[in-house]
């Protein structure tokens, strides 16, 4: 009986693992291959060369932006999630739960409306005499502050979501007796809730930043046209302007791998949960 439902269950997850297999594995290891290969065919590692010399910056500066929007996804949903665990808010969790439904396309235009020099922000501030629009600050321009925001603002609803429901699953016996000490909400949030979640915060951090790290059209519509920029916007330009496919895979696998570390967490994070 037992090897009979150990039989189903594999019929049952083949489907899945062929997909897996077919858009991912596949793909990636002929790209991996594509980036060790010349135009001719060649094996060469002058591709990574070009990586090194030409895309480090880009690459720091994408891994800095996801790591800086992440941890303001974190700080914000972490105390959100707690204010709705503790006290109920079904409308602050519907309103914070709303980028969940929008796409990243809709986001990229919105923030760049909002957020450009003349934009909606500078003119609500040029109201209230915070801002000159005849000299408007451009915001988007200091340290890539648009796609942190735009990218912070699209993943919030991922991270409520998920906090939420680990800080669901904390029993309200733990809570009530950290009132009982006279615990606050924030006592409760980072000296009850937090430490009981830690793991399912750290998975969702995982899927969040490698989320992060391949956002095209967010960076693409709001990121400036000098300076350093996404890797996924280099991975673009290599392939529609130079038609390099070698440069454009080797900055894929070097994407891969920068993920990899968190994606390793994740797996075995999940691992010991089951």
């Amino acid at each position: 009986m037992k090897r009979w439902r150990e039989s189903l269950w594999l019929v049952v997850a083949v489907p899945a693992l062929a997909v897996v297999v077919a858009l991912f594995v596949i793909p990636f290891f002929r790209s991996a291959v594509t980036s060790f290969t010349d135009k001719q065919g060649n094996f060469t590692l002058a591709n990574y060369a070009t990586v090194w010399r030409l895309y480090t910056e880009d690459i720091v500066f994408t891994i800095a932006i996801s790591a800086v929007s992440l941890l303001i996804v974190l700080v914000i949903g972490v105390l959100v999630s707690g204010f709705i665990r503790i006290y109920g808010g079904g409308v602050v969790e519907f309103l914070f739960k709303i980028p969940l439904f929008v796409p990243f396309v809709v986001v990229g235009h919105a923030m760049r409306v909002f957020l450009a020099p003349h934009g909606l922000l500078n003119s609500a501030l040029a109201q209230v005499g915070l801002v000159n629009l005849d000299n408007p600050p451009s915001i988007t321009s200091v340290f890539g502050a648009g796609i942190i925001i735009s990218l912070a603002w699209k993943n919030m609803a991922l991270a409520i979501l998920l906090i939420l429901g680990a800080f669901e699953s904390v029993g309200n016996t733990y809570l009530e007796a950290a009132r009982n000490f006279g615990a606050g909400w924030f006592r409760q949030v980072k000296d009850v809730l937090l430490p009981m979640s830690l793991t399912s915060i750290a998975v969702a951090a995982v899927l969040i930043f490698t989320s992060m790290l391949a956002s095209f059209s967010i960076p693409m519509m709001i990121g400036q046209g000098q300076g350093p920029q996404m890797v996924m916007i280099d991975v673009y330009y290599r392939i529609v302007q130079h038609t390099d496919y070698g440069v454009a895979n080797a900055l894929g696998v070097v994407s891969y791998l920068t993920a990899s570390g968190a994606a390793i967490y994740y797996l075995r994070s999940v691992t010991k949960k089951g």
